[in-house]
């Protein structure tokens, strides 16, 4: 029994430290998946209502804890009406997520790829949509365009999305190293201080990062503007370093592990680590509370 004893004994130690480790992570999980919708106004609306009636029953407050008490059913019913888009958002991303799920993320030359395909559309004034999935099942997306399973190279991307294209006005979506699917609809961002200038292509990309926690590279049709949208916000025209380092960050390659995979890749990645310090620097200059960045 002795061993047993020292069992329970550390487990008595580790039991408060495991509880609180927990909650903390839920807690911190259920912030992020209210950050990314309109939510959190409801998590301060009712931090400020658990304030007044904390604050009423301390002073013994009898009148407004008697209205406080009256109103509580009514404002939960209502909470849930106001807010049932944010809530469904959130049960939709707590079913979808697939913590376990195995992906194999585009290595260092497929991004090239990408980002040369970028470039040239840019160039010819061609809208594009990409869409990188990490750990929300974006099936839903997927089954809405037409099925390609192709290697990616840019002169397949830039084929799809050729001016009256069958599948140009979609989006494309990259998944397991390859090209999963063309053409597919993108939710559109219910948000409501959008700029007015950005058109439908930037507003699926926000809304899809509303959704999912999926990466959206947009090549903007009107200007040519390159564009990277993920957690609810869009960084817009960033040049195509800023838009490499935050690819590789955002699809957790590191730039050493995928330098490894040949010379070419390795000289690729000592370029744009140069400009890593550049590329952060704009994007740290995001206005909190804005779901648009401008330079």
């Amino acid at each position: 029994m002795g061993w047993f004893g020292t069992i329970k004994h550390f487990y008595g130690l580790v039991n408060p430290v495991l509880d609180v480790a927990i909650l903390a992570f839920l807690i911190y999980k259920v912030y992020g998946l209210l950050a990314k919708t309109q939510a959190l106004q409801l998590v301060r609306g009712a931090g400020l209502l658990v304030l007044i009636f904390a604050v009423a029953y301390v002073l013994k407050l009898n009148t407004l804890l008697w209205i406080l008490n009256m109103l509580a059913p009514g404002l939960l019913i209502a909470i849930a009406i106001v807010f049932q888009p944010e809530l469904r958002k959130i049960i939709i991303q707590l079913g979808l997520t697939e913590i376990f799920r195995p992906d194999k993320k585009p290595h260092l030359g497929q991004l090239e790829a990408v980002i040369t395909a970028a470039e040239i559309l840019s160039e010819q004034r061609r809208g594009m949509l990409i869409i990188f999935p990490r750990r929300t099942n974006i099936k839903n997306i997927i089954e809405t365009g037409t099925r390609i399973n192709g290697e990616i190279s840019s002169t397949l991307i830039v084929t799809i999305f050729q001016f009256d294209g069958p599948l140009h006005d979609g989006a494309v979506v990259i998944q397991n190293g390859r090209i999963a699917a063309a053409g597919c609809f993108l939710p559109l961002s219910e948000q409501q201080d959008i700029k007015r200038s950005f058109g439908t292509r930037h507003r699926a990309a926000l809304g899809t990062t509303e959704q999912s926690d999926a990466v959206v590279l947009v090549v903007s049709e009107e200007t040519g503007a390159i564009s990277l949208a993920y957690e609810a916000q869009i960084y817009y025209d960033l040049s195509l370093a800023e838009i490499h380092v935050k690819l590789r960050d955002l699809l957790d390659k590191p730039a050493r592990g995928a330098a490894s995979e040949s010379g070419e890749d390795a000289a690729q990645a000592s370029q744009t680590d140069a400009a890593e310090n550049l590329a952060d620097a704009p994007l740290a200059e995001a206005v909190e509370g804005d779901s648009i960045v401008e330079r």
